[in-house]
């Protein structure tokens, strides 16, 4: 229900971003007028962020891990289904904005006082947002939040309280470990936003003033509150993606994954260091230099346990009798582009550089390499690699390898022409521009992209519809699988489990298949 869901919302995404794309194609492009435009861009983001990739990836942790952990079940069912239906309602009640011409209108970050009504600004009014736009933005949000905590709490418990006899902590497959980070960093941070959308809820309209200067408050609290949410945010949607690749690239390359140690602790502290990199999204607001210099040395810091991960799935891929099935495919496109995305955000790490490209373009495309080179490729790496576990049957490999470079080529022409746009200065946000300005052909080329990503994601519908109808049948292990998840029929029974298994190893399944090859050493250990 979560993937399904989350899906769905992903289309919509889509949609919006394919308008953007539309009006942008062209200079003075008339296809969408300035506040049609505000509207499709920040709920684009919102959508994509808080109503696609979250849910998603809790959809595959509602699915996977108590079959990882052996469990028959998370270790709160009803707390599921209530953070379930609050995503469903608040992800509904968001799109609906759309039917009273009144979507939110702020960007998906709604900075405060800009998100402000005219009534609320006083003799700044001009600068402000009327209507409602922000206030469904609002409520939207703090429903995720409650539904994103609600889920956090679940994986918590079922992660250190369900785990079958034997289990340690150090055995643990990895897409768990990084389920169970990504749980703590929402508990820790979603508090913060929640914080800061209720003050600004209440700036709007019970007369308080948190974020206008003019009356003693500070306009640079909202960016403050909101980003100790953001960056965390960041890891919330890449580190199940991580996950996810650390499962499938050992299965594919047939060997251990290469420094299981290194990648688990690795993604506790990108969680613990991703509390302390909130304000290099905000070196250009005037921070004293002490301050921009810490935010600086962090971020670079944060790139070390990150590079760590990429160093581990290069070492596990090294030299092993590689198998470029579809989930094997787009985990290593994920590596690739992730990599491109973590590389131009060290870029803006360093402040006078950050100076310049803030607020552009380059901006733009530093976050799309992040969260679509990264976390969907790596969800798209993960739905054809369970699959057969969900359904009992195969997807097309054909049409998956045809998605794979579809995506691979409109990725690639939608956001790297971004990086030279914001480089020549096309700042972020505008609706159109002129002629003049040397950007045409780039923008032109970048939506041919995103229109060849679009394409890529309808033959994923295809191929999932006629997979579902007439796909090959999987059996219980088809790709000889290292964890407990294949240890049980496809899909499994509501029970997961007939009988609890016994964990003795890291590749608890692998071993019991291959017990003259079994990795003694975790098992003595």
């Amino acid at each position: 229900m979560y993937m399904v869901t989350a899906f769905f919302f992903f289309l919509i995404g889509g949609l919006e971003a394919l308008l953007l794309r539309t009006q942008l194609a062209i200079p003075n492009g008339k296809v969408l007028n300035p506040e049609e435009y505000n509207q499709l861009f920040t709920m684009h983001g919102t959508t994509m962020i808080f109503l696609f990739i979250m849910p998603i990836l809790s959809g595959f942790g509602n699915y996977i891990v108590p079959l990882m952990l052996g469990a028959r079940d998370m270790a709160f069912p009803r707390m599921n289904a209530f953070a379930f239906w609050i995503f469903l309602f608040g992800g509904l009640f968001l799109q609906s904005s759309f039917i009273f011409n009144t979507a939110p209108n702020g960007g998906w970050f709604m900075y405060a006082p800009l998100s402000l009504t005219a009534a609320a600004c006083g003799v700044h009014a001009y600068q402000c947002t009327p209507g409602m736009n922000a206030d469904f933005w609002i409520l939207g949000i703090t429903m995720l939040g409650i539904s994103s905590i609600s889920g956090s709490l679940n994986f918590v418990v079922t992660i250190l309280k369900l785990r079958a006899p034997g289990m340690s902590i150090n055995r643990i497959p990895l897409f768990t470990w990084m389920i169970l980070v990504m749980a703590f960093l929402i508990l820790f941070a979603m508090p913060s936003l929640t914080a800061a959308s209720l003050m600004l809820l209440f700036d709007r309209h019970l007369g308080t003033h948190f974020y206008q200067f003019a009356y003693g408050g500070d306009p640079l609290l909202w960016q403050h509150l909101f980003w100790s949410f953001g960056h965390p945010e960041v890891y919330i949607l890449i580190l199940p993606a991580f996950g996810i690749a650390s499962e499938i690239l050992p299965v594919f390359s047939h060997k251990p994954i290469f420094g299981y140690t290194f990648i688990a602790w690795s993604g506790v502290a990108i969680g613990f260091l991703s509390f302390t990199v909130w304000a290099h999204h905000m070196f250009a607001v005037g921070l004293p230099p002490i301050a921009q210099a810490f935010f600086a040395t962090s971020t670079v810091l944060i790139a070390i346990p990150t590079a760590v991960k990429i160093f581990n799935w290069l070492g596990t891929i090294y030299k092993g009798n590689l198998s470029f099935k579809p989930p094997m495919v787009f985990a290593l496109g994920f590596i690739a582009m992730f990599l491109i995305g973590g590389l131009n955000g060290a870029a803006l790490a360093v402040v006078p550089f950050d100076y310049q490209a803030t607020d552009s373009y380059f901006v733009v495309s530093h976050i799309h390499y992040v969260l679509f080179g990264g976390s969907v490729l790596a969800i798209f790496a993960g739905i054809f690699y369970w699959f057969p576990k969900m359904t009992g049957k195969l997807m097309n490999e054909k049409l998956a390898h045809i998605q794979f470079w579809l995506m691979m080529i409109g990725m690639n022409l939608a956001f790297f022409p971004m990086h030279i746009l914001g480089l020549l200065g096309m700042p972020r946000r505008i609706y159109t521009y002129p002629a003049y300005f040397g950007w045409n052909e780039l923008n032109l080329m970048s939506s041919i992209g995103a229109f060849l990503l679009g394409i890529a994601v309808m033959m994923f519908v295809f191929n999932f519809i006629l997979s579902m109808k007439s796909g090959q049948k999987a059996g219980d292990d088809p790709w000889d699988g290292f964890t407990l998840e294949w240890d049980t029929t496809s899909p499994p029974k509501p029970y997961n489990f007939l009988r609890l298994p016994i964990v003795r190893s890291r590749r608890p399944f692998y071993d019991k298949k291959n017990p003259e090859i079994a990795d003694w050493k975790s098992v003595i250990h």
